[in-house]
């Protein structure tokens, strides 16, 4: 069972020490700090913009699906959606994808693009380099065969002593 158990580490260890894991771990790390610096853009920039347009802050925008919606002995009577919060979300999200694909996405995919056309041209030079060597190499044999003539049994390395 303790061999088991070892093995079980083991490949747990071996796990965490592959590159992708730590990646992952800085992704999410970098992420949630990203996150909290677009979710301030938001609450102190653009829902003060939006409620502009109305009366207040774009988190305050309340629609009351029930009547009474007052707050009674601290308790909320009454149905309310806040609508507000949803909308703020939703641009949070929105900004976030959008910095993402333009920041971080596109850019990756015009390295990766270049990195393959760049792979694709030196496999296309690496090729024309073995056939031309492959030629050269002809061009010595046949120049070979002919010096040596018709009488010298090409091939068995025999050379005429006469």
């Amino acid at each position: 069972m303790s061999a088991k158990k070892e093995s079980v580490l083991e490949g747990f260890k071996a796990f965490l020490m592959r590159g992708n894991v730590i990646d992952l771990a800085v992704a999410v790390v970098i992420g949630a700090a990203f996150t909290n610096i677009v979710n301030s853009v938001v609450k102190g920039i653009i829902n003060p913009i939006v409620g502009a347009f109305g009366t207040k802050d774009l988190e305050s925008y309340k629609s009351c699906l029930k009547a009474p919606c007052k707050i009674v002995n601290g308790e909320m009577q009454g149905i309310q959606l806040e609508w507000g919060l949803v909308l703020s979300a939703i641009l949070s999200f929105i900004i976030t994808a959008a910095v993402v694909y333009f920041l971080m996405v596109l850019p990756m995919a015009k390295v990766l693009a270049k990195r393959a056309a760049h792979d694709k041209a030196k496999e296309g030079v690496q090729e024309t380099l073995e056939v031309s060597e492959l030629e050269v190499l002809k061009e010595i044999r046949d120049t070979l065969v002919a010096q040596r003539g018709p009488s010298s049994g090409a091939g068995t390395g025999a050379h005429p002593t006469s």
